[in-house]
């Protein structure tokens, strides 16, 4: 047996969880309103805890040590049943209506989960959610019809919203055996402005292989009917590819550019808000 057992701090652990959420300390320390300097003396006060080193640091980004991945799925999981127990006991009465923008495809994957937690949490707190393309999300977000909006982006800067998921991109078809193709690639995408319509034909314009659009839907259900029905192929996330479908590992298509999703919040959140946007950020980043 041990010979003493150690309580974590959680208030270290949210640290920690934060900056390899958010992907660096200053990002880190704005999100929690702490200045930099504590934020990385409680990521120490928590190595020097535990013996081990979580994050790998340099100047522009931390990355995760392999036991930091280790101890990173634990801490979400500590902070969920944690913020779950104190909301029960000192929030019971907390109310309202959150309203929240989503692609479709993201919310048909990895939010489920994510909000069943939020709500059982927070139970009397009533969830609007809205799943549309990143165009009409942001028009909508910009005219006050959300509190908060998960968008696809360009990998920009912080000013795009919070970065919460970052997932390679894939060629997905719908051929047993895909083969190389005679004349323009048909491709099978969402209306324009799209970010994955748009990484597949700057990836293949920059290959020099020649691409046609061969259908065009707003519909994720629609996209991946029409290349079952092998119309063309599709860009999807890797860890979104539906199990009848395959993916084009290599040649003949090129690589294509990870993809990311950001959170949008508006200014002046409600309570019921600010704690769905504090669950999101622990929660997928």
């Amino acid at each position: 047996m041990p010979r003493s057992l150690l309580n974590l701090d959680l208030d270290l652990v949210r640290t920690f969880v934060a900056i390899a959420s958010l992907g660096n300390f200053t990002r880190a320390a704005e999100s929690l309103r702490r200045q930099q300097s504590t934020v990385s003396l409680q990521l120490q006060r928590l190595e020097d805890a535990i013996g081990r080193r979580l994050l790998e640091r340099n100047p522009r980004s931390v990355r995760l040590t392999p036991d930091g991945e280790v101890f990173l799925v634990h801490a979400r999981r500590l902070l969920d049943v944690n913020d779950e127990l104190v909301a029960r006991v000192t929030e019971p009465a907390l109310h309202g209506v959150v309203r929240l923008g989503t692609p479709e495809d993201f919310a048909s994957r990895h939010l489920p989960e994510v909000l069943s937690r939020f709500a059982r949490a927070y139970p009397a707190v009533a969830l609007e959610v809205t799943c549309d393309l990143t165009l009409h999300l942001i028009d909508r977000f910009r005219r006050g019809g959300f509190d908060l909006a998960l968008i696809k982006r360009e990998r920009v800067g912080e000013a795009a919203g919070i970065r919460v998921w970052r997932e390679p991109l894939v060629w997905v078809t719908g051929e047993p055996e895909p083969q190389e193709r005679d004349g323009p690639l048909p491709l099978v995408v969402s209306p324009s402005p799209c970010v994955y319509r748009k990484r597949a034909t700057e990836a293949l314009d920059k290959a020099r292989r020649p691409w046609r659009v061969a259908y065009t839907c707003g519909s994720l259900a629609g996209s991946l009917a029409a290349v079952r029905a092998g119309l063309g192929v599709t860009v999807l996330p890797k860890d979104m590819v539906p199990d009848d479908l395959r993916v084009i590992d290599g040649g003949p298509l090129p690589n294509l550019k990870d993809t990311e999703i950001a959170l949008l919040q508006r200014d002046r959140l409600s309570l019921p808000a600010q704690r769905l946007k504090e669950h999101i950020v622990r929660s997928l980043g």
